[in-house]
């Protein structure tokens, strides 16, 4: 007679699970006496019925009106919190993706944006996957390879490289800060020919006005090297800053918690904090390890370890969320990024950066927008981001009002991903699959 241990039983209850996670595909859903956050006004409309039907909202009304329709499967949810789903708009997809996509969904997560193609990775493969349903995951968009000025030092570099984005297919094209001018316009000059939104970096070496030509600037950081020293104290032309940027129509990711990490990394105290996060457990232990090592680049470069550069490094996140202010109080559009790397996990870390665009100075409502409407206007894909009778069923069910406190975005109870329903237990399941599978490939 076989015997099986404990763990390889384990596992295959998960295998059962994500098989069922991928199969099933509910008809028709409805949420019964839930509090909708429809985004499109800041409102809580109590003690509602949400039907959603093939994916998409089908009916919201009271529930103290007659039900005339059948459904499926009936989700009870008094004194729950309905929201749309969450996106994150800095993503860069590190290790398996099949991992890193389940944690995003276990913390909201139904659309994400990945800022480079790695060597040896086929993003466009990826993004077909995630899109189709082959695969669990977020709706899914990606830039092409980050590209830096080694990478375009000649005008047919530029030339050949936009001709590559486009016949592949990619949503961006990423750059970093330092091009220069010629290449930079003429980047500018085939990526409109083609069609192809720029991403990335402001242009630190340039005026503002030419970072201003780009779709979305990746970090409020860039500000501080675009601005002189005299700008960036000057309440007056920070201002008049932010009104060029809202008339552009460029669009700002804040970036706050990964900057925040680098003061985390760098000082020793609270790296040793850091280290025993109960997140490590989902990263590879390869990356893990390097993670936690003092040959990581925060660690060995005295311009974030040295004494005053710790001291620095707080300054520059508070001038941060100072500027971040000033944008959303010029009405410029913002997207909560986390630029996920290192012990900064996907998904647990756009929660933080929520916390982070919070304490900046924005209210509860104008930070879930970060995170909800401005993507969905960002993406072109207008029917998410809010909730509303015809949208994608793209959900957050949450047990606490995130418009009382921001922090009650992490209150999990389900998740409705493209029309299907994960609750807590699956959620909690798609965790232990990830940490499970971790541990057996170190095994």
């Amino acid at each position: 007679m076989f015997k099986f241990s404990k763990t390889f039983i384990s596992y295959c209850i998960l295998c059962v699970y994500n098989f069922g996670i991928l199969q099933a595909q509910q008809k028709s859903i409805a949420f019964e006496n839930v509090n909708v956050i429809p985004m499109n006004r800041e409102v809580v409309l109590y003690n509602q019925r949400v039907i959603i039907v093939n994916g998409r909202i089908s009916k919201i009304e009271p529930v103290s009106a007659k039900i005339t329709e059948d459904v499926d499967s009936v989700i009870y949810a008094k004194d729950k919190y309905l929201i749309p789903g969450l996106a994150e708009m800095h993503y860069h997809l590190e290790n398996n993706a099949q991992n890193e996509f389940k944690l995003l969904i276990a913390n909201g997560v139904t659309t994400a944006r990945n800022m480079a193609e790695y060597e040896g990775q086929d993003q466009i493969k990826i993004r077909e996957q995630a899109n189709i349903n082959k695969i669990l995951a977020p709706y899914y968009v990606t830039s092409g390879p980050y590209l830096k000025a080694g990478d375009l030092q000649t005008i047919d570099d530029v030339v050949n490289m936009v001709k590559m984005h486009k016949e592949r297919g990619y949503d961006f094209l990423k750059i970093a800060d330092n091009l220069p001018k010629e290449m930079y316009l003429k980047l500018i000059e085939e990526t409109t020919k083609h069609n192809i939104p720029i991403i990335g970096h402001g242009q630190r070496k340039l005026p503002l006005e030419y970072s201003l030509k780009m779709k979305s600037i990746a970090h409020i950081e860039e500000f501080m090297n675009i601005f002189s020293s005299e700008q960036k104290e000057d309440p007056k032309y920070l201002k008049q800053a932010a009104i060029k940027i809202k008339k552009s129509g460029v669009y700002v990711s804040p970036t706050l918690g990964i900057f925040e990490m680098i003061g985390r990394y760098a000082d020793d105290q609270k790296f040793e904090v850091l280290k025993k996060s109960d997140e490590i457990k989902y990263l590879p232990e390869k990356y893990a390890a390097y993670c936690m090592s003092d040959s990581i680049h925060y660690r060995t470069n005295s311009w974030f370890t040295a004494p005053e550069s710790l001291v620095r490094l707080q300054k520059e996140l508070q001038w941060q969320k100072k500027f971040t202010k000033i944008l959303s109080d010029e009405n410029v559009s913002l997207l909560a990024g986390s630029d996920t790397y290192g012990l900064f996990l996907p998904g647990f870390s756009l929660h933080r950066e929520l916390e982070l665009i919070c304490e900046a100075g924005l209210s509860p409502y104008e930070t879930l927008k970060t995170v909800t409407v401005n993507p969905a206007k960002y993406l072109n894909r207008e029917s998410s981001g809010t909730i509303a009778e015809g949208k994608f069923a793209d959900l957050v069910l949450l047990n606490k009002n995130p418009l009382e406190n921001i922090q009650n975005t992490k209150t999990i109870e389900g998740v409705v991903l493209k029309g299907k329903w994960l609750d807590r237990k699956t959620l909690d399941l798609m965790l232990k699959d990830v940490e499970y599978k971790v541990k057996k490939t170190k095994n």
